[in-house]
């Protein structure tokens, strides 16, 4: 294999080995519904994180952009390709953290996403594929440009969702009562606590 294709064939094996370690921990293929969406908009729905895309991929898009302009300032040398199998090292460890118990449980107890029961194989690999977007989409864009998209998602997503990268993080670390409630008011009555 020549060295120009080595780094994608790393990058396929990672997105295989997530896929095989997912499927060892129990995670779906695709949706249990039995059927595959390339796009599931309802955040709210037992699809949501089961199919291809949905409105969390608009957070690993931005992934892809934040992974390359950390990896372009620790690893300048590195040749393009090898700082995109980085960033889907650090995709596919965080793809597999998020479907341990730990993590699930942690979403159920201190987020709005009280349902949430692990990604599809199927829903991971999207979000792989999307990391990776982002990232070769940061290595040609001016980075203003890069900024404003990124900007421009989260924004989006929170107006969209009431829900992006940054409030998932917040609401992961550092769980705020009212930012619950806030997101909460945007889920269908069926699915809001009891008060």
């Amino acid at each position: 294999m020549s060295a120009r294709r080595l780094p994608w064939a790393v990058m396929a094996g990672i997105l295989a080995a997530v896929a095989a370690t997912q499927f060892a921990m129990g995670q779906p293929p695709i949706c249990t519904c039995g059927y595959v969406k390339l796009w599931e908009g309802e955040v709210w729905s037992s699809g949501n994180s089961q199919h291809l895309t949905d409105w969390y991929t608009l957070s690993h898009l931005a992934h892809g952009f934040i992974f390359y302009a950390i990896l372009r300032w620790l690893r300048p040398g590195w040749s393009l390709a090898w700082r995109a199998v980085a960033a889907l090292l650090i995709e596919g460890a965080w793809e597999v953290m998020e479907n341990t118990p730990l993590v699930i449980n942690r979403y159920r107890d201190v987020t709005a996403s009280l349902d949430y029961f692990g990604d599809s194989i199927l829903n991971s690999f999207g979000d792989g594929v999307a990391m990776l977007a982002g990232f070769f989409l940061a290595a040609r864009l001016p980075v203003a440009v890069s900024v404003a998209l990124v900007i421009g998602m989260e924004g989006l997503a929170a107006w969209m969702i009431r829900d992006n990268l940054a409030l998932n993080v917040l609401m992961l670390l550092w769980p705020i009562e009212s930012v619950r409630e806030w997101q909460m008011q945007g889920a269908p009555p069926s699915v809001r606590p009891p008060p």
